[in-house]
């Protein structure tokens, strides 16, 4: 276990920015989504590693859904703060700003959650301190890290489940673009 049983969420937030380069962007000239992944991967690695006083690595990335388009040029802004704890995993928020230098105009690019795991040198994993919830926002990104991974669970759950049978579902699948055609058994 870490130095201290609790942290506030404070003391392990984050913060970066950085402007856009021309080698940032993709073929359609705008930023390219797996750079900005990379950039929110480094900082939620930096948050959780402040946060567990340890080596961490990202066991899973959620939600990540790309609002608005990055330009090169714009000055790209991401916060990240532990939302979430659990014996040796945290949840890192993150949340992804664009600001156009000349106007001023600043765009909500994304947010997403980063589930990250503290490892010790052998690489197994250990303990990571408590959080001190200060504020109503931090209490509310607690509860809706839990309500995620109770959805993620159950999803999980129903769908790997030996007693899973299409014809439960067949139904829900009306009004896609899809084609059923299993073979005949």
């Amino acid at each position: 276990m870490s130095k201290h049983n609790f942290k506030p969420v404070d003391s392990s937030r984050v913060s970066i920015s950085q402007l856009m380069q021309p080698s940032h962007s993709n073929f359609g000239g705008k930023i390219h989504g797996g750079y900005i992944l990379s950039l929110m991967d480094q900082i939620a690695f930096a948050c959780a590693s402040k946060h567990s006083e340890a080596y961490c690595v990202t066991a899973s990335v959620d939600t990540v859904d790309f609002l608005n388009p990055i330009e090169i040029g714009e000055l790209v802004t991401m916060k990240a703060s532990v939302n979430y704890v659990g014996r040796t995993s945290m949840v890192v928020g993150i949340r992804v700003e664009s600001e156009n230098i000349q106007t001023g105009t600043v765009k909500h690019c994304n947010s997403s959650y980063f589930t990250m795991v503290a490892k010790d040198d052998n690489g197994k994993t250990v303990d990571v301190p408590g959080l001190i919830l200060n504020d109503k926002t931090e209490v509310k990104r607690f509860l809706k890290a839990i309500k995620r991974k109770d959805t993620k669970i159950h999803r999980q759950q129903e769908f790997s489940s030996d007693s899973f049978a299409l014809d439960n579902y067949i139904e829900d699948l009306k009004g896609y673009k899809i084609k059923i055609e299993l073979p005949e058994n």
